[in-house]
C-alpha cells in the first residue's frame, strides 16, 4: 500500500486519520465519506461544497486524543462556525497540524468499537466490543487471533454482551452484520498482509439508523521493526510416545534415605506392577533395597531406554556424555534448579537443552513431578497415586496440580491413558504433547492444566486440528494478576492475557473450565458417555423440587427443557400414577417399583425430542435403605438380619441392572444420560464400568455439575460443527 509505505519512509509512527482510513478502505472496511483541507480557508471551501452540517477534525498523525484537546468539533451548521472551529483547532495543535478532515456529520445513536493489535504469544488479534465513551468503562468487548473465519466474525458479534443493540432498537433498524463480519474480516486480512502495523482503533464504528456501518474516526499505529521470535523446534510425536513405553529404566541419583526423590520415584515404579529392567545408578555404588547399584550408567550391563535422573542441577550437564555413549536418547530431568530460579537457572537450563539436542537426548523437564502410563503399570510420579487404565491423557505444567487430578482420577473410576508433568518444559512443550495425542490411538480425550505456552500461534492451531478429533479440556492458571504473578516465579513464563487465551480456546474448541473438579467432571462425561446432538434435555427425577432446580440450571447453562410429546406423556401415563408431572422433568413420585425407572428411562431415550437424560436420584437409594436397616433392627426385633440383608444386596443388585441399562440405552440411541447420585459413600465413584461396553455410567455428586458438563459437551458439538 502507498500510503503505508510513504509513512514507513518518512519515519512516521501512526497515520493520521485520513492516511488511516485510505488503508482501511482497501480491505473492505466501511469508512465515512471525507475530504481534506490544507488550511483554515480551504476547511471553510470544502465544508461549502459538502454541505452542511459538517465535522471538522484537526488532521496529524501525532494528534492523539482529539476530542479531549477540542480537536473535534461536530454538527457545524455555517461558514463561519467551520471558520471559528478550525482558527481555534490550529492554535491548539501549532506545529503538530497537518492540515483539517471534513466529514459529512452523520448520526447514530449506537457506537462500537474495532481494531487489531499484536498480542506477543499469539500474533494479530481482532476486536470488538461496544464503543464510544463507555470502551474502557464497561469493557464489553470480544476477541479472535487472526486470520478469521466467517463463523469466529459472526460469533464475536453474538459475544458482545450489550448486543441487543445490535437489533433493532428505538425506532431504529437492526445492524447490518454483514458489513460488521466484512468490517472484522477486513482487519483480520489487513493484520495479515501488513504486519507492519501493530494497532488499529476504529472507535466510533458507528451504527446509522438505517443500520449501516462506518468507521468514523480511526487510528493506525505503525512499528518499523518487526520482531522475530524463535521458537523450539518440534518434536517427533512418535518420539514423545515411545518415551512412555520403556522397556528398561535406570534412576540416576537413586537413594536409600525415604522422602529422598531418588528413593520414592524408585519405590513406586517397581512397587506398583511395572515389569521392565530396573537399575539404580548412584556414584557411591553399594546397594539399595538389596538391588546393585552401579556407579555409572556406562557400568549397567543392559540397554537403557529412560534416565529418571535426580542428581542436584549442577551435576546434569555432566551426565549428558554419558548418556550418549550408553545409547540413552530419553531423559526424565525430575531435578529443579533450573530456569523457574530465576537468570542464572534459565542460562544453565538453555546450555544444558542445547547439549542435549546435540546428543540426541529427548529431556522432559527439567523440575518435573514425573510420568506414569496405567497401561504398562508404569507409575513414576512424586506421589503414589494409581489411576487405572483408560482414555484420558494428561499433562499439567503443576506436577502438584497434575498428580492431585490423577488422586481424583483414581478415586473417581477415571481411566488415564499418561500423564506428564512437564515442568519448564525446555524441550518437550504442551504443543508438542497434543501434537502427540493426536498420533495415539489409545487418546480419546486430552486434559490440560496450563499456566503458559511457548509458541501460542501453534498452540492454537495444534489444538484446533486435534480438537476436531478429540475433545481438548483445559484448565488455565494465571488468570488473575496475582495468578500471574505465581505462574512466572512458579514455571518462569509469563502468562498471556486471559481474555486473550479465553479467545483462542474458543477458536480451537478448547472446552475451556474454571475449577479443578471441572477438568475430571468433563474427562469423565468425554471419556464416557456419546456426544449430545443438541442441547434438548429430558429430566427424570425422585422429586419435585430437585427437577425444578435442575431445569433452572439448564436454563442458566442454556440447556433446553422441552415439553413432553402428546404421544410420550400417554405412555408414561400407563407407568406412573395418575398425579405425575405430566411434564418435564418428569417426577416419578418416589416410586418404590424399581422396575419404573429403567421403563422411564428408556421411553425418555426413544423420545426424539430430546438429546440427552439427566437422571437425578435413581442411584444411591441403597445408602438410605442401609441407614433404614440399621434402624429397624435397633428398634424393631421382628425382622431377622437376614432379611434386613436382604433390602440391601436387592438395591445394590438394582443399581448394577440400572447401570447396565443405561449403557445399553446409550449405545442403541447415542444420547448421552448424565446421572445424579442421590448419596454417595466415599467408596464410590462418579464413573461406573460395564464389561464390553464403549460407554459407561456418569454420576456426579450435584445436578450443577451434571448440567455444566452436559452444556460443556453441546459447546464441544458446536465448535465440531461450525
Amino acid at each position: 500500500m502507498q500510503v503505508l509505505e510513504k509513512a514507513m519512509s518518512l519515519g512516521k509512527r501512526a497515520l493520521n486519520e485520513y492516511e488511516s482510513k485510505i488503508l482501511m478502505s482497501a480491505f473492505g472496511i466501511p469508512v465515512v465519506p471525507e475530504k481534506t483541507a490544507l488550511n483554515v480557508n480551504e476547511a471553510v471551501a470544502v465544508s461549502e461544497a459538502m454541505g452542511f452540517p459538517v465535522v471538522v477534525k484537526a488532521l496529524g498523525s501525532t494528534l492523539m486524543h482529539k476530542t479531549e484537546r477540542g480537536l473535534v468539533r461536530v454538527n457545524l451548521s455555517s461558514s463561519q462556525a467551520v471558520l471559528a472551529a478550525a482558527t481555534a483547532m490550529a492554535a491548539e495543535a501549532g506545529s503538530e497540524l497537518e492540515g483539517f478532515l471534513i466529514q459529512p456529520f452523520i448520526q447514530g445513536k449506537r457506537e462500537l468499537v474495532a481494531g487489531l493489535f499484536r498480542d506477543r504469544q499469539f500474533g494479530p488479534v481482532i476486536m470488538l466490543g461496544l464503543g464510544g465513551i463507555f470502551t474502557e468503562v464497561l469493557s464489553d468487548v470480544t476477541f479472535r487471533v487472526a486470520p478469521l473465519t466467517q463463523s469466529d466474525a459472526r460469533e464475536m458479534i453474538g459475544e458482545i454482551k450489550a448486543g441487543r443493540i445490535l437489533d433493532a432498537f428505538r425506532g431504529e433498524a437492526a445492524v447490518n452484520r454483514d458489513a460488521l463480519v466484512q468490517t472484522l474480516m477486513g482487519l483480520s486480512r489487513l493484520a495479515l498482509d501488513h504486519p507492519q502495523v501493530s494497532e488499529i482503533d476504529i472507535n466510533p464504528l458507528l451504527i446509522s439508523a438505517d443500520g449501516s456501518v462506518c468507521a468514523v474516526d480511526a487510528l493506525v499505529v505503525l512499528k518499523p521493526e518487526i520482531e522475530s521470535q524463535n521458537f523450539l523446534p518440534a518434536i517427533d510425536p512418535y518420539a514423545i510416545g515411545s518415551l512412555f513405553y520403556p522397556h528398561s529404566i535406570a534412576f540416576v541419583g537413586a537413594s536409600a534415605a525415604i522422602g529422598k526423590w531418588g528413593h520414592t520415584l524408585f519405590t513406586i515404579t517397581a512397587g506398583r506392577g511395572y515389569k521392565g529392567e530396573i537399575y539404580l545408578v548412584n556414584p557411591k555404588g553399594g546397594t539399595i533395597a538389596n538391588r546393585p547399584v552401579f556407579r555409572s550408567v556406562a557400568e549397567v550391563p543392559g540397554k537403557i531406554d529412560l534416565a529418571v535422573v535426580t542428581v542436584p542441577a549442577a551435576g546434569v550437564l555432566d551426565l549428558l556424555p554419558q548418556f550418549k555413549a550408553k545409547g540413552i536418547t530419553n531423559m526424565l530431568l525430575i531435578s529443579s534448579g533450573f530456569a523457574e530460579v530465576g537468570p542464572s537457572g534459565k542460562r544453565l537450563e538453555e546450555e544444558l537443552i542445547q547439549k542435549a539436542a546435540q546428543n540426541g537426548i529427548l529431556v522432559i523437564g527439567p523440575n518435573t513431578m514425573g510420568i506414569c502410563n496405567p497401561h504398562i503399570h508404569l507409575y513414576c510420579t512424586g506421589s503414589h497415586v494409581l489411576p487405572e487404565p483408560g482414555a484420558t491423557a494428561v499433562v499439567a505444567q503443576s506436577g502438584n496440580m497434575g498428580t492431585q487430578l490423577l488422586a481424583f482420577a483414581e478415586q473417581q473410576g477415571i481411566g488415564i491413558r499418561a500423564f506428564c508433568g512437564s515442568g519448564n518444559e525446555a524441550m518437550v512443550t504442551i504443543e508438542d504433547y497434543v501434537d502427540a495425542f493426536e498420533k495415539d490411538a489409545l487418546t480419546q480425550t486430552v486434559m490440560l492444566y496450563v499456566e503458559s505456552v511457548k509458541n501460542g500461534r501453534r498452540f492454537l492451531e495444534s489444538c484446533r486440528r486435534v480438537g476436531k478429533k478429540k475433545p481438548i479440556v483445559l484448565l488455565k492458571g494465571g488468570q488473575s494478576q496475582a495468578g500471574n504473578k505465581a505462574a512466572a516465579s512458579h514455571t518462569g513464563a509469563l502468562s498471556s492475557d486471559s481474555r486473550i487465551f479465553d479467545a483462542v480456546c474458543r477458536q480451537a474448541g478448547i472446552v475451556k473450565v474454571e475449577r479443578s473438579m471441572d477438568l475430571l467432571d468433563l474427562s469423565a462425561a468425554f471419556s464416557s458417555l456419546p456426544l449430545p446432538r443438541g442441547n434438548r434435555a429430558a429430566i427424570m427425577t425422585l422429586g419435585g423440587g430437585w427437577g425444578v432446580v435442575t431445569a433452572d440450571l439448564c436454563s442458566e447453562y442454556h440447556i433446553a427443557v422441552p415439553e413432553l410429546s402428546p404421544e410420550l406423556t400417554e405412555h408414561i401415563n400407563t407407568i406412573l400414577p395418575p398425579y405425575w408431572s405430566h411434564s418435564n422433568p418428569v417426577d416419578i413420585v418416589g416410586e418404590s417399583d424399581m422396575t419404573i425407572p429403567i421403563r422411564i428411562m428408556e421411553a425418555l431415550m426413544k423420545w426424539d425430542g430430546c438429546d440427552a437424560v439427566i437422571n437425578l436420584g435413581i442411584m444411591g437409594r441403597r445408602i438410605l435403605a442401609g441407614k433404614l436397616a440399621e434402624s429397624i433392627s435397633k428398634s424393631d426385633p421382628t425382622y431377622s438380619a437376614e432379611f434386613l440383608a436382604m433390602m440391601g444386596e436387592k438395591l445394590l443388585e438394582f443399581e448394577d441392572e440400572y447401570v447396565r441399562h443405561i449403557v445399553g440405552l446409550m449405545e442403541t440411541y447415542e444420547k448421552p444420560v448424565f446421572g445424579v447420585s442421590l448419596m454417595k459413600e466415599c467408596q464410590d465413584k462418579t464413573v461406573c464400568r460395564v464389561n464390553d461396553s464403549r460407554y459407561k455410567g456418569v454420576f456426579y455428586e450435584s445436578p450443577e455439575r451434571a448440567v455444566k458438563a452436559f452444556s460443556r459437551m453441546v459447546e464441544y458439538r458446536t465448535f465440531l460443527e461450525r
